[in-house]
């Protein structure tokens, strides 16, 4: 079985039992609308899948690690230590596009990666950008809604710049602080440097294995609804949104720059029914909260736990309450898998 390639906030490794117990033992094709780091993808390897992500960076990734993974890990291996001085010979290597100092070779690959959302415009301010030093504004990873519009100045434009956006992704993503994928309203990534020993951003077999299971898969950048109204009876849905915050104060997981609100969460509700109203089988993840929303709903809904790995607070890495939300009738279930102690360990 493949593994996730990236770090990824909300991975759910450790849940993968507690998911596939859900699964019904037949169905025809696999839909998830928000992939993110891939956990329950990779593991199942489906044979004819439809992955979905709102995030134009993280699907442009993927598309690389399916299209060229030897040419994506020749580029990894191409680069230095995060605390290294910056490249001379690259863009960037004194001062960011705001004027900030640059002083590491970390913040000079941050700021290649934020082309995407900046192009080459100039001062566009930390509140922007978030280009300098560790500024903490800014949203999280795979959204709920998105498209591939071009931004900055239309880069990456070339194969050229797709291939050295998801190398920076992948460097990035094993170099930043707790292995977050973070951005600002203008998308700019701006998440500080971490701290580690010996990092391996190349995870060459990783992405070897990834691109086999990638192979025979549809990949979209679209809303979610979009990618579930393809989905029929028979089919398989897996949602794995990004949650709902257990309190009224708490901020939302949005992973891109045009988040996932309430809103969002009330049109995947609106979606999954139909979904059963079409009879396809639906397994749904999200955050305690939504408990009473799904079973008012007429879905079966069981509260499991997880322990964050990823978190941006070090002392926030309890146990999470989760709901694992189902139409799948225990009779049509494929039951729980046994795993080894191996299977459970994070994408590290």
């Amino acid at each position: 079985m493949a593994k996730p390639v990236l770090k990824w906030a909300g991975g759910k490794r450790q849940l993968l039992d507690d998911i596939y117990a859900r699964f019904p033992a037949d169905y025809d094709r696999y839909f998830e609308p928000f992939l993110g780091g891939g956990a329950v993808f990779f593991d199942l390897e489906p044979a004819r899948a439809t992955v979905n992500d709102a995030n134009p960076r993280l699907v442009t990734f993927y598309e690389q690690v399916r299209d060229s993974p030897e040419d994506l890990i020749d580029c990894l291996r191409e680069f230095r230590d995060p605390e290294s001085d910056p490249d001379p010979d690259l863009e960037f290597s004194e001062t960011d596009r705001n004027g900030d100092l640059i002083e590491q070779y970390y913040y000079q690959q941050r700021a290649r990666f934020n082309r995407r959302a900046y192009g080459g415009r100039e001062g566009t301010g930390a509140d922007a950008g978030g280009e300098s030093g560790d500024d903490e504004s800014g949203t999280g990873a795979n959204g709920g809604s998105g498209d591939r519009s071009e931004t900055g100045e239309n880069w990456p434009a070339s194969a050229a710049d797709r291939l050295e956006e998801a190398a920076l992704l992948l460097y990035l993503n094993r170099t930043c602080y707790n292995g977050l994928y973070r951005e600002n309203s203008a998308g700019g990534f701006n998440v500080p440097i971490g701290r580690y020993a010996d990092p391996d951003w190349v995870q060459a077999d990783r992405i070897r294995a990834a691109s086999r299971v990638l192979e025979p898969a549809t990949l979209d950048n679209a809303d979610f609804a979009d990618v579930l109204a393809e989905a029929g009876a028979g089919d398989l849905v897996y949602c794995d949104p990004p949650y709902e915050p257990m309190s009224a104060t708490a901020d939302f997981a949005e992973y891109s720059a045009g988040g996932f609100d309430r809103d969002d969460q009330e049109r995947l509700l609106d979606a999954v029914c139909r979904l059963d109203d079409r009879g396809v089988h639906v397994v749904l993840s999200n955050s305690g909260v939504t408990y009473d929303r799904y079973t008012d709903a007429g879905f079966a809904v069981s509260r499991v736990s997880a322990t964050r790995a990823i978190n941006s607070d070090e002392t926030g890495r309890d146990a999470v309450d989760e709901v694992l939300v189902t139409n799948v009738p225990e009779s049509e279930r494929a039951g729980r898998r046994q795993r080894s102690l191996d299977d459970y360990e994070e994408a590290e």
